[in-house]
C-alpha cells in the first residue's frame, strides 16, 4: 500500500482509484469489462471497500486514493474517514442521492463530488409513467373487482384527457412532464414548484398551480420533490382530502413527503388509490393497512436502477472518472448549494 501512495506522488502517474460500496452492488455496477475500462485510465485498487472505512485494510487503500467511486452501502464520508484519505480529490457516486454519503467535511476539503443520478433517473421515470397509466385507467380497482366479473363498458376508465398533477420539477419530475407531454393521451399537466417561473412553466408545457389547487384539479398526483424539512408531510391530510374521489397518489420520491396515516385512511375508505415505491417509515411495519388494501400497490423501493439496470450507474461513473482524468467538466457534478434542491 505504501507503493500506492508513492505512485500518487509521481508526476503524471494515473490516480489511484478505489471502489467503496456493497459487494453485490459492485458486482452488478462494475462487472469485469467496466473495471478493465476503468483501469485504462487509473490505477484501480484491488478488491472493493465494503463495510466500515475505518478498518486497517480500508485505511491502507484510502491512504493513497485520489478518487473514490462509491455506491449503495458505502458508509458516510465522515471527518474520521477523510483523515485516512489525505490525497482524496474526487468522489464519484455510482448511485443517486449523495445526502447520506457526503458530509460537511467533504465540502470543506474542496473534494469534487459527482453523482450518477441522471443514469438512475430514467428507470424511475419509466416506473412513474407506468404507474400513471395504471392510475388513469383505474387498473387497481378493475383488478380488485375482477373476481366479481368484468366491468361494464361504461365503468371502464381511460387515460385520455386525464389531469396529472406533478409535485416538483426535479430531474425526474421534468422528464415525467416531457414524457406526458409527448404522449398521445393528451394529458393535462399541472405543476407546483416554488422555483419554477411562469415563463419556465410555459416552456415545459405545464400550468403552474398552488398545491391546494393542483390537488383539487388532478385525477393523478405524482410526487417528485426533494426531501427537505419544509417538504415533510407536503401531501398532508388536508391536501389529500382535496384530491377528487377515485383519484390516485403516486410516490417514487421520498416517503416523508406524504402523510402515511392520512393516506391510509383515504385509501381505506376507498376514496383514493395509491402507488407507493417509497413509504414513511420504510419499510412499512408488517400488517400495515397500506400493505393489505386492494387499491394500493406498495413496492420495495424498486423504481430506481435495479438488477440489470445497475450497470448504467457503473457506466456513468466510469465515464465521469474518464472526464475527471482528462480534466474536462463532469456531467454529474454537485455543489453544496445543490443539495437544497435534489433528493
Amino acid at each position: 500500500m505504501a507503493d500506492q501512495a508513492q505512485q500518487a506522488e509521481r508526476a503524471g502517474g494515473p490516480p489511484i482509484t478505489a471502489l467503496a460500496m456493497g459487494a453485490e452492488v459492485a458486482a452488478r455496477a462494475f462487472p469485469p469489462d467496466l473495471r478493465e475500462r476503468l483501469s485504462a485510465h487509473v490505477e484501480l485498487a484491488p478488491g472493493v471497500l465494503t463495510g466500515p472505512l475505518t478498518g486497517p485494510a480500508a485505511r491502507a487503500v484510502l491512504a493513497g486514493a485520489e478518487i473514490l467511486v462509491t455506491g449503495w452501502e458505502c458508509p458516510p464520508l465522515t471527518p474520521e474517514v477523510l483523515a485516512y484519505a489525505p490525497r482524496l480529490r474526487a468522489v464519484v457516486h455510482a448511485a443517486g442521492s449523495v445526502k447520506a454519503l457526503v458530509t460537511e467535511a467533504v465540502w470543506e476539503r474542496g473534494i469534487v463530488v459527482s453523482s450518477a443520478a441522471d443514469a438512475n433517473a430514467d428507470p424511475v421515470v419509466a416506473f412513474t409513467l407506468a404507474a400513471i397509466t395504471f392510475a388513469a385507467k383505474g387498473a387497481l380497482r378493475a383488478a380488485a373487482g375482477y373476481v366479481d366479473g368484468w366491468p361494464s363498458f361504461a365503468e371502464r376508465a381511460g387515460a385520455d384527457g386525464c389531469t396529472v398533477g406533478v409535485i416538483g420539477a426535479s430531474r425526474i419530475g421534468r422528464r415525467v412532464i416531457a414524457a406526458l407531454r409527448a404522449c398521445g393521451a393528451g394529458y393535462r399537466v399541472l405543476l407546483t414548484d416554488p422555483y419554477v417561473t411562469p415563463a419556465e412553466a410555459a416552456s415545459l408545457g405545464v400550468e403552474l398551480a398552488p398545491l391546494p389547487e393542483l390537488c383539487a384539479r388532478s385525477g393523478v398526483v405524482t410526487v417528485h420533490a426533494p426531501q427537505l424539512p419544509e417538504t415533510r408531510g407536503l401531501l398532508s391530510e388536508a391536501m389529500l382530502k382535496l384530491i377528487p374521489d377515485g383519484g390516485s397518489v403516486i410516490n417514487t420520491a421520498r416517503g416523508s413527503l406524504v402523510d402515511t396515516e392520512a393516506l391510509a385512511r383515504e385509501c381505506g375508505a376507498g376514496r383514493l388509490d395509491a402507488f407507493l415505491d417509497v413509504t414513511d417509515p420504510e419499510p412499512l411495519p408488517a400488517g400495515h393497512v397500506l400493505l393489505r388494501l386492494p387499491n394500493v400497490l406498495v413496492t420495495p423501493h424498486i423504481a430506481g436502477a435495479q438488477g440489470s439496470e445497475v450497470r448504467r450507474l457503473g457506466e456513468y461513473a466510469v465515464a465521469e472518472v474518464e472526464r475527471y482524468v482528462a480534466g474536462v467538466p463532469l456531467r454529474g457534478r454537485l455543489l453544496r448549494k445543490d443539495l437544497r434542491r435534489v433528493a
